[in-house]
């Protein structure tokens, strides 16, 4: 029989459709979750009595947002979260987010499942190298502290910013620092080639070497910048 690439076309086509399906609900979500990360953002800065002390933000090299991070267990827990990291680069304005997963474990009575948005403030250029070659542990590899909340948090806390990394979280409404000593954060590759393109690593996702930056991505850099005047 001969053969008939025309027969075979359609065949492929029912092949790689669901594949590519698939694919794009990948970048949908991965769009989706910039968005909720820089209304994450806004909400919370938007309270300035509330929010993360605007000398800690300008003085940040590096801004991690991490909404809706599940913590569940019963006994052993866990908690899983993903969301975006911008850096700030020599120039002094921020680099467009590569994405990023936050994991951990812990141990102790805790039944039922909860969601927190998480924001992480890296205070020196040691935690955001350490990222950007892999995944790190927070108190382990950099020194994490609950960070100071409000306007006049300077007052009343160490104005010097000591820690390597101060982190927030937001809880049903309430929103406070908090330790996450033992989380570990790495980079998501797989979003980040989905979003920004095949081959596509953080390293140049910070230094600017991508060619197509969706609105979504370009939002959340934008407040970033509005946010650290």
């Amino acid at each position: 029989m001969p053969f008939r690439p025309l027969r075979v076309l359609p065949l492929l086509a029912l092949l790689l459709l669901p594949a590519l399906a698939r694919a794009q609900q990948g970048l949908d979500r991965d769009l989706e979750r910039a968005q909720r990360a820089t209304r994450v953002l806004e909400e919370i800065q938007m309270a300035p009595d509330r929010a993360i002390p605007q000398n800690l933000m300008q003085a940040a090299q590096g801004i991690a947002v991490i909404p809706d991070v599940i913590k569940a267990g019963l006994i052993f827990g866990g908690r899983f979260g993903e969301g975006l990291v911008s850096i700030r680069k020599p120039d002094g304005t921020w680099s467009d987010p590569a994405y990023i997963r936050l994991t951990g474990a812990s141990v102790g009575f805790q039944a039922g499942v909860s969601s927190t948005d998480v924001i992480l403030v890296f205070r020196n250029r040691a935690g955001v190298d350490r990222l950007i070659h892999g995944e790190f542990t927070l108190g382990a590899d950099a020194s994490a502290a609950a960070g100071p909340v409000g306007r006049y948090a300077n007052a009343s806390t160490n104005a010097h910013f000591d820690a390597a990394i101060y982190s927030y979280s937001r809880s049903r409404g309430l929103f406070a620092g908090v330790a996450l000593d033992g989380a570990r954060i790495g980079i998501d590759d797989a979003a980040d080639q989905r979003v920004y393109g095949a081959n596509v690593t953080a390293r140049r996702v910070f230094e600017g070497q991508v060619d197509q930056v969706p609105p979504a991505i370009g939002a959340f850099r934008s407040k970033l910048a509005e946010y650290t005047q």
